[in-house]
């Protein structure tokens, strides 16, 4: 062979081997590729391995700071450091100069100040803000927590409260300082309503109120055993009803977990602690066989491949309690009393260990929720399974990703974060999407002015007890509902309008009764008409939900607006009438401002609307403009003022002839009128007197400074009627009772040196009452029989002689 065709023959091979050479590089970049990645992965993996381990280890470590224990026995020096370690956990920022300011005023303004348990009271807001830094919540929250009481129970003040810390640290402090007792009245109810409305509001503008009130709570109710015993049972009946609701609507299983316990604890002290004993004696047994589920569950989870951690847990006092109560069974008869919570790293993993768990064990049908694709209203996701065991008994596994079960654990408490910009500005995470039902709270409460109603409807809507049903719209939208809703409910939870103009329905493509009972996936369709006449009053008694029933009410008021504008005026007219009052006196434009203020209205209007519908009662508005004007007159009118109108008022009702009656009075008036000495002021011969003419008892006399005179409202001082003593009646030896007051020192002896000067005197004592204050002052009250006014005056001359008497005085009413 040439050597040029050998040349030729190479060259053409290069040619030829070229391309194949070109792929096999390409493979071997390709193959490098393939491992970079790979080893990519592997380091992605690790970090995000590291990443939930570390962010496990500091749920672990809030969690046990969270506890009471962490708490107990602390002075507040060490409560103080803790606080500090707990937030440079978690928190990016190293500046804590807010923290330690706030921690200063409020250790300053309490520093005089004792719990009942006898520990300084800068413990309580320590405690409060510790339990807040375990939310992981941000520092002015924290800050407000610590200074949650100042303005509340110290000279502090809200513009101090601004002046020094901000709008934001004073306005979360606002939020859960209580309204004043004075503003309200002795009404429990009414404050509580007033309180609760105040809240509420607070926590649309910033949900951080709540979360500062329910850490409140959580350490009042860890330190109840202080209080008396009614008064345990009145906090924790409120703490049922009200705030372990609220932590459960918020999603924060943690402390609604310890409320409704601490709650179990005073409101069924025998319950509680059986259940503590009985579970107590099942311990072993318990743990040894939890303890073999979760081994085993384990093993086949990492068997599959999947990455987890398997635990077991008992399920709190007040779930057993309420499952015994429910189910109407013992505790011996209730076998699922732990879980099993199986946490993976994603979604595809939980749907995986489901299917792993079904292969082990035996599921119950009809006790799988898939809550991960319909989470709760609350934000709670997890998946949710009942099985029999080997043994035949019956027990749950939850299986969700960890940060699914850090939302189940802190609710909302775990997304509500503050995000700092450059600019030093905060911006919200949006999480108040997630407030429906707060938002719901807040419209119905504007219309509903009756504080008692109010109070219901706030607990029916809160209703720990109430389970929740998911039904769909055609398009496949999921609506949450009570459990119990009818397609009424449905309707109204899509739109007002759909509500009031519903004529039928179809569930399942089926037409059905409109107050059938909806089940969890029904598939709902309202059929609407224009040609509606509205909703039926009927249907205020059929649908759950307080939202529905709210929306029909408005409905009603709206369409009948007018004539309850006119009704309510004339139930208003009718009940000033009945107590006697004049309307042209009540109805003042200054004395409706204060109503209007007090129940939310626009205009007078508006309010005569509520009466009329029955929203409002005529009593509690004409009450109110009756309190108004009497602290106008109260203003206005002195004492002596009060007295020259009376007798003024008398000389005008004065009728020509005279009349004797019992007990030596004259009245100016009809012979047909008994007469009677009122109680309250108890008057005697040489008093001055006024009659006072009752509705069916004839004529009633005080003494003309009896407080009940002096205070008498204008509209009922057209009643008096002039009245005197029949001379001489002093000697005819009647005697009349009467009541005094003795102020004196306390001392040995002191009982029967005032008995012996009623003894000298021949005098019978009716009744005595005696008391002594703090500072050793005695206040003798005491009921007798005299002859009148001059042989008063002796008795107190000697009473004023009685070693360590200082002041005699007789009772006014």
């Amino acid at each position: 062979m040439s050597d040029e065709l050998k040349s030729k023959i190479e060259s053409d091979a290069e040619h030829v081997l070229a391309p194949v050479e070109r792929i096999s590089l390409l493979e071997d970049h390709v193959k490098q590729a393939g491992r970079e990645l790979q080893d990519e992965q592997t380091k992605q993996a690790d970090d995000r391995k590291q990443t939930i381990q570390a962010s496990q280890n500091l749920e672990d470590f809030l969690a046990n700071c969270m506890s009471r224990h962490a708490m107990d026995n602390k002075t507040p020096e060490e409560l103080r450091a803790l606080l500090m370690e707990i937030i440079k956990a978690y928190h990016p920022s190293d500046d804590l100069t807010l923290i330690e300011k706030a921690y200063d005023t409020a250790a300053k303004m309490h520093a005089e100040q004792k719990r009942r348990s006898g520990d300084p009271y800068i413990i309580h807001p320590l405690s409060v803000a510790i339990i807040l830094a375990s939310l992981q919540l941000d520092k002015e929250t924290i800050a407000a927590g610590l200074l949650h009481d100042v303005v509340e129970d110290t000279p502090y003040t809200d513009e101090d409260m601004r002046r020094e810390f901000g709008d934001e640290v004073a306005s979360l402090v606002d939020g859960v300082t209580k309204l004043e007792k004075v503003s309200i009245g002795n009404d429990k109810v009414e404050r509580q309503a007033e309180n609760l409305r105040k809240m509420f509001l607070a926590m649309a503008k910033d949900i951080r109120v709540i979360l500062i009130k329910l850490a409140d709570r959580l350490n009042n109710m860890r330190t109840l055993q202080y209080m008396s015993e009614a008064k345990q049972k009145e906090i924790a009946r409120e703490t049922m009803e009200i705030y372990s609701p609220i932590a459960h609507r918020l999603g924060i299983s943690k402390i609604k977990i310890e409320l409704d316990d601490l709650s179990l604890k005073y409101l069924e002290p025998e319950v509680y602690y059986d259940l503590v004993e009985k579970i107590a004696l099942r311990r072993n047994e318990r743990e040894d066989y939890v303890k073999g589920i979760v081994e085993e569950v384990a093993k086949h989870i990492a068997d599959a491949g999947i990455k987890a951690t398997v635990d077991g847990r008992v399920k709190h006092f007040f779930s057993i309690y309420k499952k015994m109560k429910n189910q109407n069974k013992s505790l011996d008869e209730i076998y699922d009393l732990f879980a099993v919570r199986i946490l993976v790293d994603s979604v595809k993993d939980c749907y995986a260990a489901l299917g792993v768990i079904h292969g082990l064990y035996n599921p119950i049908p009809s006790r799988i929720k898939d809550y991960i694709a319909m989470p709760k209203p609350n934000m709670y996701q997890s998946l949710h399974t009942t099985l029999i065991s080997n043994t035949g008994r019956p027990f749950e596994i939850q299986i969700r990703t960890y940060e699914m079960h850090r939302t189940a654990e802190y609710g909302i408490a775990a997304h509500w974060k503050y995000k700092e910009a450059q600019s030093g500005v905060k911006t919200e995470a949006g999480e108040e999407a997630k407030l429906g039902w707060l938002r719901e709270i807040l419209e119905w409460q504007k219309e509903e002015t009756d504080n008692k109603q109010f109070m219901n409807l706030v607990k029916s809507d809160l209703d720990l007890f109430s389970d929740t049903v998911f039904c769909f719209t055609p398009t496949g939208d999921v609506k949450n509902l009570r459990k119990g809703s009818t397609p009424i409910d449905f309707a109204y939870a899509v739109h007002s309008n759909v509500g009031n103009t519903m004529v039928g329905c179809r569930i399942n493509e089926k037409i059905m009764p409109i107050d059938t009972e909806l089940q969890n996936g029904d598939r709902v369709e309202i059929i609407c008409s224009p040609n509606s006449h509205g909703p039926s009053r009927d249907w205020l008694s059929i649908v759950k939900s307080t939202q529905a029933k709210n929306k029909i009410n408005m409905w009603f008021k709206q369409q009948f607006k007018e004539e309850n504008i006119v009704r309510g005026r004339e139930l208003v007219q009718q009940y000033i009438k009945s107590k006697g009052w004049t309307a042209s006196d009540l109805v003042r434009p200054e004395f409706i401002d204060k109503v209007l203020a007090k129940y939310g209205f626009r205009d007078w209007d508006s309010v005569l609307a509520a009466i009329g519908h029955g929203g409002l009662k005529e009593g509690q508005v004409v009450n109110r403009l009756a309190e108004e004007l009497e602290k106008k007159r109260k203003r206005e009118m002195t004492d002596a003022q009060v007295l020259e109108s009376i007798s003024e008022t008398a000389k005008e009702r004065v009728i020509p002839q005279s009349s004797r009656h019992k007990g030596g009075i004259l009245v100016k008036g009809r012979e047909d009128l008994a007469v009677r000495f009122s109680k309250c002021c108890s008057p005697v011969p040489g008093d001055d007197i006024v009659g006072f003419v009752t509705r069916g008892r004839g004529i009633s006399v005080h003494r003309a400074d009896c407080v009940n005179i002096v205070n008498l409202p204008e509209a009922e001082k057209s009643r008096l009627i002039e009245a005197s003593w029949q001379a001489g009646d002093e000697k005819s030896g009647e005697t009349y009772v009467t009541e005094i007051v003795i102020y004196m020192y306390n001392r040995l002896g002191l009982m029967v040196d005032i008995s012996k000067v009623f003894t000298e005197e021949e005098i019978d004592i009716l009744s005595m009452i005696s008391r002594v204050n703090k500072q050793g002052i005695v206040t003798i009250i005491m009921s007798f029989e005299i002859g009148g006014k001059a042989e008063l005056k002796h008795l107190f001359d000697k009473l004023h002689n009685v070693t360590g008497v200082i002041d005699v005085e007789r009772t006014k009413g």
